[in-house]
């Protein structure tokens, strides 16, 4: 049986109020939220947009789902994990401050923004997949131990897969930074010595002494690295680099991370691709990279594989052309797509439900 999409269009991001009509009224004739029920504790997950960076998803949108949850008598938070690289994402209360400058505040979303701690256990689910490459995904655990989980996610290009949409936004984006790590590379970080100041910050964040400072560079030894990434997220020059995996390696550990989190939210759990605003590249960039396409419209389903196939079928029908393949030539962005289908965490053929503005 095919999966239900259902799609309206929006092609005029900037009209926020217009938007939350349409998405509001998207919610109610898919009853996609039917699932959640009273006392459920529901995660929200959505990205909080980078410093600089205005492409993500405005809170005036989480407010609407999230308006929309907590009558039924349910408990919320909006969440994202920490970055691996650099910034004001890196550490929970940057990103915490972040994403309030950013209007997610509970005065307009009406829920607590929480973010996991990479350095505490607790935070951080080790979930068995045993798959071909991710063995055990260390994901965060508020993600995996909700009753609930609703995705929100920007659909627009990315580097390594393409374009990147629901099946993304919960393999890396519910990663913590040692799962973002395993992701990206399958090495040790390298040491960019021009880089290096000797500030010995990454010695004090390794837990298994792989670091030491010699000739006043900070050297690594991969021998000792576990990989946990914690001295790329504290460097501040950008010394400590990883080397990406290529992208079609990258989708399928990507699908993997969402078998980890998915597992155990069969029917608990729903997905929202915004395809407006669409840019080459994610919203975690530190400045705003060019659109490369309309604003299409708000589209939802349980199915997150199917989800994305259509955002991208309706993006293609509208551009007349793949602007993802366009923007990103040597990535095939439909292998997350096989792979998750795989996987069997959803199908990529669906039955698309045009709800009318």
């Amino acid at each position: 049986m095919k999966s239900k999409v259902y799609f309206i269009p929006f092609k005029n991001s900037l009209d926020i109020a217009d938007g939350q009509k349409r998405l509001k009224k998207l919610l109610d004739e898919s009853g996609i939220l039917d699932f959640i029920k009273k006392d459920h504790e529901v995660a929200v997950k959505v990205h909080f947009g980078e410093e600089g960076n205005t492409g993500y998803i405005p809170a005036d949108f989480a407010g609407v789902v999230c308006h929309e949850i907590l009558p039924k008598g349910a408990k919320a938070f909006l969440s994202d994990t920490n970055t691996l690289y650099p910034g004001k994402r890196t550490n929970c209360e940057d990103h915490r401050q972040l994403a309030y400058a950013h209007g997610f505040t509970k005065d307009k979303t009406g829920v607590e923004v929480i973010i996991p701690d990479d350095n505490n256990k607790k935070d951080t689910a080790e979930i068995v997949v045993d798959k071909q490459f991710i063995k055990t995904a260390k994901v965060a655990s508020l993600f995996t131990d909700a009753d609930a989980l609703v995705v929100i996610s920007h659909f627009k290009g990315h580097m390594l897969s393409g374009f990147g949409g629901s099946l993304k936004n919960v393999g890396m984006g519910c990663a913590m930074r040692e799962g973002k790590m395993a992701q990206h590379c399958s090495v040790s970080p390298q040491v960019y010595e021009d880089k290096c100041v000797g500030c010995g910050a990454c010695i004090k964040v390794c837990p298994v002494n792989a670091i030491q400072i010699e000739g006043g560079k900070a050297k690594l030894d991969a021998s000792k690295c576990i990989g946990c990434a914690g001295c790329v997220g504290v460097c501040k020059t950008w010394a400590m680099f990883v080397f990406s995996e290529s992208g079609d390696v990258m989708q399928k550990k990507m699908a993997e991370y969402c078998l980890a989190v998915l597992g155990s939210k069969k029917e608990k759990a729903c997905f929202i691709n915004f395809a407006i605003k669409i840019n080459k590249e994610c919203d975690c960039w530190p400045h705003d990279n060019p659109r490369i396409g309309p604003d299409a419209g708000i589209l939802l389903s349980s199915d997150p594989v199917a989800l994305d196939k259509a955002s991208f079928d309706v993006v293609f029908h509208q551009c007349r052309k793949d602007i993802f393949k366009e923007s990103h030539p040597e990535q095939n962005s439909f292998e997350q797509l096989l792979y998750a289908q795989f996987l069997g965490l959803g199908h990529m053929e669906y039955t698309l439900v045009e709800v009318n503005t």
